[in-house]
């Protein structure tokens, strides 16, 4: 997995339970730790998202920007 201490392929989950799964893993990271989510399309909502619950705590990469495949680094602040 690399640099990452977690990872979360968002297209292997139902719509209804993706955000859960990625705030959850969020939730367990420790701060200084990152994320990779993979999914198939822009996570942008999800940014804003994150960005509404948990103003000033992550830090927001694009690794890969589609047009399939889209990856992020999402790290604990």
């Amino acid at each position: 997995m690399s640099n990452f201490n977690a990872q979360v392929d968002a297209r292997k989950y139902e719509p209804k339970d993706k955000h859960a799964v990625i705030f959850q893993t969020f939730e367990n990271l420790k701060s200084g730790e990152k994320m990779e989510l993979i999914n198939d399309h822009d996570p942008k909502p999800l940014y804003y998202q994150m960005q509404a619950e948990y103003t000033e705590q992550f830090e927001w990469e694009y690794l890969e920007e589609g047009p399939e495949v889209w990856r992020v680094s999402i790290g604990k602040k």
